[in-house]
């Protein structure tokens, strides 16, 4: 670190064929438009003198676009320094509104599903940026102080590599590719599962290791308030219309409806991709075997949210495990079989519960008979 003149950050933009960005420890930027072949000088011009270029980011929606995050702080410079350029470098602008004078920015990355989307890093805390840098927020969230030396986005998660704390990691990021004002001026709002893999399995809790992301459909949703929502239900459908799954802060039991717990603000609601359970009865014996029912097949689903009887609805995907090697029909013939057997078991196990109540009738017939007086010409036995 002590050698200066080298380059410190380098990449190949994986939007635009032979474009190359490399920053240097002294504070030189360089683009190549030809893979290497001829270089140029595009330096910033209002950027301090041997300031280090920690990060460069391609733009994943502007052709010869990119961001820079830059280091001052050997210098005794606290200062963030990011900037954007929209023409291959011929002129940038800064963007670091929103972020803490002091809080000097070690990295700077785009999400390529949201246009303006962008994440920095800095040595103290995590910032998100929904206009394309013009202003900046925490997004510290539960994040140790620490500084962030790199980040990332693979499959739709945000992983940040931290100086001395770790690997974390935000698993889905769907919610704020779909943040809008529409959102927070709505009463109630229902943002669109990701694609659910078909996947068994269940988080383990740890205190020395991370966490699992959860099984299941992950539902995002608003509610302004609770007070006006007296009754909030999540329906889970097929295409066709029919209801798999229902949860609602009224369940009715006898529907099958699970209990649906919602707070002010932003909630969460994971379905474990099922059809409702095989029926049951008091006592009986599974020996390790279950009466869970079906999981859902691969294919488009409907979510919908209804408060007090105003609903929204949005579609989503489950697909195949990409570890199976079963085929969509293998797994339907699977799905048909075991409806088969879970109808029958249910059937049995119904007709089990009305022999109860039969016997549980004609036992209280008989009691009664029993307090009933035999009168024989007029007199009482």
């Amino acid at each position: 670190m002590e050698y200066y003149c080298t380059i410190f950050a380098a990449i190949e933009s994986p939007y635009e064929e032979g474009l190359l960005w490399t920053g240097s420890d002294d504070g030189l930027v360089h683009v190549s438009k030809d893979g290497g072949e001829n270089w140029e000088n595009v330096t910033p011009k209002n950027m301090p003198e041997w300031i280090m270029i920690n990060s460069i980011e391609a733009d994943p929606f502007t052709k010869g676009g990119a961001y820079i995050a830059a280091t001052s702080y050997k210098n005794g410079d606290y200062q963030p320094y990011l900037y954007k350029t929209k023409d291959y470098g011929k002129s940038w602008t800064k963007i670091v509104n929103g972020i803490q004078n002091d809080h000097f920015t070690r990295v700077v990355r785009a999400d390529p599903e949201r246009k303006g989307l962008l994440y920095a890093g800095t040595e103290t805390e995590m910032y998100v940026s929904f206009d394309d840098g013009a202003s900046w927020k925490n997004f510290q969230l539960n994040l140790p102080i620490v500084p962030i030396t790199d980040l990332t986005i693979k499959d739709n998660h945000l992983i940040a590599a931290t100086q001395g704390r770790g690997f974390w990691l935000i698993d889905d990021l769907t919610v704020l590719h779909q943040l809008s004002d529409v959102v927070t001026q709505n009463d109630h709002y229902l943002f669109q599962p990701k694609k659910t893999y078909r996947i068994g399995g269940r988080s383990v809790e740890s205190k020395t290791a991370g966490e699992n992301m959860p099984s299941g459909v992950i539902t995002y949703f608003h509610l302004k308030d609770t007070a006006s929502a007296d009754t909030v239900k999540i329906h889970y459908k097929e295409k066709s219309g029919k209801v798999i799954a229902t949860f609602s802060t009224h369940p009715d039991k006898k529907a099958k409806e699970e209990k649906l717990t919602v707070e002010p603000g932003s909630n969460q609601l994971i379905w474990n991709m099922r059809y409702p359970d095989a029926e049951v009865f008091d006592g009986m014996i599974l020996w390790w075997s279950s009466t869970s029912g079906l999981t859902a097949l691969p294919g488009k689903y409907d979510v919908e949210l209804s408060v007090n009887g105003e609903s929204q609805t949005q579609e989503f995907e489950i697909v195949k495990d990409p570890r199976s090697s079963a085929t969509q029909e293998d797994l339907k013939a699977q799905f048909d079989f075991q409806n088969e057997v879970i109808a029958k078991l249910s059937e049995t196990n119904l007709a089990i519960k009305d022999i109860r109540k039969a016997r549980v009738q004609i036992e209280d017939v008989m009691k009664k008979q029993k307090l009933i007086p035999l009168k024989i010409w007029g007199k009482a036995f």
